[in-house]
């Protein structure tokens, strides 16, 4: 079943060549994507069983062998999280057709989402399958591109600013990634990921020092680990919900797999095991402080973002297969319920019209449904037990009580700390949007969201309605500027009107009832029940997550895997 392997990339950029070429015809493009990605979806899973039964599978491409071809390998690391990153794609560009279908502009959407969409997912699965640096290097510059034409699709002034925010950024990382992938070839001769296993501990210490902390440098500005996570917050609320949650769910968490590969591959050595525990403990508390001093939605899930990636270092940083176990089935747990936030806050801003907790207010009378959708993956997210949250941070504690190091207890000290501060700012979130009347002056004025302040320009005063002689279509001469929320535009709301579409409410009361679109609703309701799906499943997950761990921390087990022979 080896011929699968390739499939993981291959299938997702042919479909992305073949809806390029059908740019004129949106509901084939948007065909060829659902089927793609189900495509990718069905071939993950059952790499995942076959991983599991019958050890890793490896694919020489093009016949030559390890280490002079490439080499595309697929453990129950690989395969657990090729499984989870394919089945969040699927469902995140089912959110993104229900928000087109919803806002009824199907037939003219911004059609480079689609194709660009396949190209992330292929970057995405390709990096989860390289078997040498360079084509790790590959599938990162494949999610560079990718992700800057998604981030910045629509074309405000605001989102063009966080894209070079962002992509100067990665570029940056890129750059340490390439310098350090010529230093490692330099120093052993290989870039295949087995053979520097076997050559580097014949380099001197200094050598190794060198090409660990550059290569940690690299993944880590890709992971947005502390102090490398300035240009997060900054860029991925700018973007459109599905956008966001796709962003937030998957690409960190490349780095995160690229951590781990390093320090239990490459580096097994317990060389910067300190400076990882240290690193963990600073960012969960430096990115939970950040997320209780923010006031708007997303970007508050933003720093939480980060201070949940502290919690994987930590497992990493502990060097032990309890550690490595708890930090795989973390990684697992937080790449769908932080998607499921996200996608949770763009319904927010559908029904309250902005993400700004200032001017939100009433969503549990307008939306009831809304409150429980958030409410579950927020406790989720804090770790309140029996959550898969809770599960993973218990594991991680326990891993960090068994190495016993004061350290590691500080470790413990930093997560219970975070874990509080992250519950407090989600129930604040949950007062302030959901339980609170909405806000008095925004009830009688209800405006953009502050998240997106560019998205919708409004002249002070709305001129009489005009119609329009070519279209036949009643507009305010002067009024609202739409910018594209790709890859389709939310309805900017008339100035007569509610974001949900509804008559203004009256000062003090809340929003009137709003019907979100069913579609959204059920799509956002399957990302919920798989968060909570995990902790049923949590015992299967975290075995198998153990038996991922076993097999990083035996590299031998990989190396001959992978170069064969009596290793």
């Amino acid at each position: 079943m080896t011929w699968l392997v390739p499939l993981l990339v291959l299938v997702p950029l042919l479909g992305a060549a073949a809806a390029l070429g059908l740019v004129r015809h949106q509901k084939t493009q948007r065909a060829i994507t659902v089927a793609v990605l189900a495509i990718a979806v069905a071939v993950a899973v059952t790499l995942m069983v076959l991983v599991d039964r019958h050890g890793t599978i490896v694919v020489q491409v093009g016949g030559w062998q390890a280490p002079y071809g490439i080499s595309l390998v697929v453990d129950r690391l690989s395969a657990l999280l090729l499984t989870v990153s394919a089945s969040v794609l699927l469902l995140v560009l089912l959110f993104s057709i229900g928000q087109g279908l919803a806002d009824d502009d199907e037939d003219a959407p911004v059609t480079i989402f689609y194709p660009t969409y396949l190209v992330l997912a292929a970057g995405v699965l390709n990096s989860f399958i390289a078997g040498d640096l360079f084509n790790l290097y590959v599938a990162f510059e494949m999610l560079l591109v990718a992700s800057y034409v998604l981030i910045t699709v629509g074309g405000s002034e605001q989102r063009v600013r966080a894209g070079t925010t962002y992509i100067v950024t990665s570029l940056i990382a890129s750059a340490i990634f390439l310098a350090a992938i010529g230093l490692v070839y330099g120093a052993t001769g290989t870039v295949n990921i087995a053979q520097i296993s076997e050559r580097v501990a014949e380099l001197p210490e200094h050598v190794q020092l060198l090409l660990h902390t550059m290569l940690l440098i690299g993944f880590g500005i890709k992971a947005a680990v502390f102090p490398l996570a300035f240009w997060l917050p900054d860029s991925y609320p700018t973007a459109p919900a599905p956008v966001t949650a796709v962003f937030a769910g998957l690409l960190t968490k490349v780095g995160i797999y690229a951590i781990i590969r390093l320090e239990t591959i490459i580096f097994p050595r317990p060389q910067l095991n300190t400076v990882l525990l240290v690193v963990a403990i600073l960012t969960m508390v430096v990115g939970v402080l950040g997320a209780v001093s923010q006031t708007d939605v997303k970007r508050l899930l933003s720093f939480t973002l980060i201070s949940h990636i502290g919690f994987m270092v930590m497992g990493v940083g502990l060097g032990s297969v309890a550690g490595t176990a708890a930090a795989v089935f973390y990684t697992v747990h937080h790449i769908v319920v932080q998607t499921t936030l996200f996608l949770v806050s763009g319904l927010m801003e559908r029904v309250g019209g902005t993400t700004s907790t200032r001017s939100l207010g009433g969503l549990l009378k307008a939306a009831p449904l809304l409150a429980a959708l958030y409410l579950v993956p927020a406790f989720n997210l804090g770790g309140i037990p029996p959550f898969s949250g809770f599960i993973g941070k218990l594991g991680l504690f326990r891993a960090a009580a068994e190495d016993g190091s004061p350290l590691a207890y500080a470790t413990i000290a930093a997560g219970v700390v975070t874990s509080l501060l992250t519950l407090y700012a989600l129930m604040r979130v949950w007062d302030a949007a959901f339980w609170r009347p909405k806000p008095a002056a925004e009830a009688a004025a209800p405006h953009a969201s502050t998240a997106e302040p560019h998205a919708h320009l409004r002249a002070p005063e709305p001129a009489p309605l005009t119609v329009s002689e070519e279209t036949g279509e009643a507009y305010h001469p002067g009024g609202s500027v739409t910018v594209t929320d790709a890859p389709h535009a939310s309805r900017a709301s008339r100035p007569d009107e509610t974001a949900a579409g509804g008559p203004t409410p009256a000062v003090g009361e809340a929003p009137p009832r709003t019907r979100l679109p069913r579609m959204l609703v059920g799509v956002t309701t399957v990302a919920v029940l798989g968060s909570v799906a995990l902790t049923v499943v949590a015992g299967p997950l975290y075995g198998y997550a153990t038996r991922a761990a076993e097999s990083l921390e035996s590299p031998d087990r990989y190396v001959q895997a992978v170069l064969g022979g009596d290793r």
